[in-house]
This record gives C-alpha cells, structure tokens and sequence, in this order.
C-alpha cells in the first residue's frame, strides 16, 4: 500500500461517496487520460458508469488509483509488475487498505479539528 508520506503530498480526499474523473485527477495527479488507460490495465480499477458512460469512482477506487501511481511513478514498476504486485497483494489488502483509510480519516478530522479550534 502507500506509505503515510505519499499521502502527504497529496491532497485529503473529501467524504463523498463518487468522484467524477476530474475529481480523481485532481486528487491523485493523473490525468484523465491515464485514469481511463490504467481502467484496461488493472482489473481491480472498475469505476460505476452511469448516463452517458460517465465514470463514478469511489473512495476505495482514489485508493487503489494512489496506489498505483505510487508504484508506477514512485517505486519504478511496469504497468505489468504493479498488476503482478496488486494481484500478490489482494489477500492482504483489505486490511491494510482499511488500515489506511482509518490513517487518512483520522488525519482528515485531526485538520477539521484544528480548523474548528483556530
């Protein structure tokens, strides 16, 4: 999964249940192009389409897109050898991608807290 550093310096994503793919793109520094792209590649990456075949992705979708771009942009795997690293890693992921998500909340309303005291 990501490291809690790699989450620094991306932007907190908000408590909404469907992102549209702008959104995404804005959340994990990829362009919308590759979003689509990585949706062939990865088959653990399947955004909701809904009128139109708009794509709606939800908060475990962001994750698994961080992820990713973590190992192709920051590790230096291959597309081939992050699916290959993704696939390994399903059995134990829901743990520590509910580990990591409670990290990201926790955090998320430490800040709103420091807001609300400011």
């Amino acid at each position: 999964m990501l490291e809690p550093s790699n989450n620094n310096e991306l932007p907190a994503i908000p408590g909404k249940r469907y992102f549209t793919i702008g959104e995404v793109s804005d959340l994990c520094e990829v362009k919308p192009h590759v979003l689509r792209y990585w949706e062939q590649e990865f088959p653990q990456l399947k955004p909701v389409k809904r009128r139109g075949n708009r794509r709606y992705y939800q908060r475990q979708d962001v994750i698994m897109i961080r992820q990713i771009r973590s190992l192709l942009y920051e590790q230096g795997f291959t597309i081939g050898g992050a699916r290959q690293k993704l696939a390994g890693n399903e059995a134990k992921d829901d743990s520590i991608q509910s580990q990591q998500i409670i990290r990201q909340v926790r955090t998320e309303l430490e800040e709103l807290l420091h807001i609300l005291k400011t």
